[in-house]
């Protein structure tokens, strides 16, 4: 039996992760203070570049999208 609680444990721990964890809450932050988002305004602040592929929270990096639009993505 899977123990979904160790491995969601697991792998959010990992540095990579926390890493781009606080990258992606910085950039929110970021757009928040341009007033570009606010709080409930049901938008996802996303990364042009990913992380990984050397992307950064530049403000020519940076989207801002519907929860919608960006979640139902495949």
């Amino acid at each position: 039996m899977r123990d979904y609680k160790k491995e969601y444990r697991e792998f959010h721990g990992k540095p990579e992760q926390i890493r781009n964890r606080g990258l992606r809450n910085a950039a929110r932050r970021m757009l928040a203070s341009a007033g570009r988002v606010h709080k409930g305004d049901h938008k996802d602040v996303g990364h042009i570049r990913a992380l990984d592929d050397g992307g950064s929270n530049s403000q020519s990096n940076l989207r801002v999208e519907s929860i919608h639009a960006n979640r139902g993505r495949k």
